[in-house]
């Protein structure tokens, strides 16, 4: 796919970036507290949400047995397991691998400005994969399988050679999958006969709603690509809003996340689910006037539509869920 050439002609970039990520370093020391705030910091609790969201609908999905001890403590484990452990570890590599594109978009983050070194850096990826290796082990052999995909997907998006953040296309369904389409399996799958995580867990419907709201996520992720389009212009990062412009990019963003809730209507309506189809669509709908005020100005309404027309989005990945669980 050719890079828009026109979209972005009028924007001043400079020519030449000084950048020196990790060179900057702290010469005061800091206290215990301070140094595992910036590690915690490097994991975005922000980003935990998403894939935190996508395991309880996973478990509300094929009716989890909320009256059962140890159902929750599963839950509870496979939430932290897919926000802080594997989406924070997914977010310190692509820090890390970002340390240059960060420098030009926002100097006074962590690893850029010199407030974390890599030793820091490294040590905060050993402690995170030691967790995101134990939690499986336990929860099941689906769940670590799920993990094991979720971690290389995570690294195909981030790490070199590969770095399949460079295209928007390929990068944000890479990140769609990790973040929604496998949490929700694996909280489904958590859930098997006898306490035992199981493929058989997962059933159709699951499956399908799954696919689909992977396929949604898709849009979330071009969304959260208008914050950095200067520094991924100079570093020939090619985001959907770099290849397509802010316009186009904000349609299809759109186009994808609207399409995705139609699908997921349609399915729960043909199976039976009318209730849960009509909750989806009262959300979509609830959805149209903020949509209309983004496209007006979508690198500006970009977080303030992922704060009001994207929670409304994942409230009906709920309403979507209890209908699934619902026999």
């Amino acid at each position: 796919m050719s890079r828009n050439k026109t979209a972005y002609e009028n924007m001043k970039i400079p020519t030449q970036v000084l950048i020196e990520p990790l060179t900057r370093l702290e010469t005061q020391p800091r206290s215990l507290k301070t140094t595992l705030s910036y590690s915690v910091r490097l994991m975005k609790p922000i980003t935990w949400f998403a894939p935190m969201w996508a395991f309880l609908c996973g478990a509300v999905a094929v009716g989890m047995n909320w009256g059962d001890w140890e159902n929750i403590l599963k839950l509870v484990l496979g939430i932290t397991l897919s926000g802080p452990i594997l989406c924070g570890l997914s977010q310190v590599l692509n820090d890390w691998f970002d340390r240059e594109v960060d420098a030009i978009n926002e100097p006074q983050r962590l690893i850029p400005s010199g407030k974390v070194s890599k030793t820091q850096v490294m040590w905060t990826l050993v402690v995170l994969s030691v967790l995101g290796v134990a939690i499986p082990a336990y929860l099941g052999v689906p769940i670590a399988v799920l993990a094991v995909l979720g971690f290389i997907l995570a690294m195909s998006y981030s790490v070199h050679p590969i770095r399949a953040k460079r295209n928007g296309w390929i990068g944000n369904a890479l990140v769609a999958i990790a973040y929604e389409g496998l949490p929700w399996l694996a909280g489904s799958a958590t859930y098997g006969p006898n306490h035992q995580a199981s493929w058989s867990a997962i059933s159709g419907l699951s499956l399908a709603a799954a696919l689909i709201y992977s396929f949604g996520a898709h849009g979330i992720m071009t969304i959260n690509d208008f914050k950095s389009i200067t520094g991924d212009i100079i570093m020939k990062i090619d985001t959907i809003p770099v290849l397509h412009g802010v316009k186009a990019a904000a349609w299809i963003a759109l186009i994808v996340m609207n399409l995705t809730q139609i699908a997921m209507i349609i399915v729960l309506f043909l199976a039976g689910k009318g209730l849960n189809a009509g909750l989806v669509a009262l959300f979509l709908i609830a959805q149209l006037p903020l949509q209309r005020k983004f496209l007006a100005d979508p690198k500006g309404k970009a977080i303030w539509y992922n704060a009001t027309g994207t929670t409304l989005y994942v409230y009906g990945m709920l309403a979507t869920a209890i209908g699934l669980g619902i026999s």
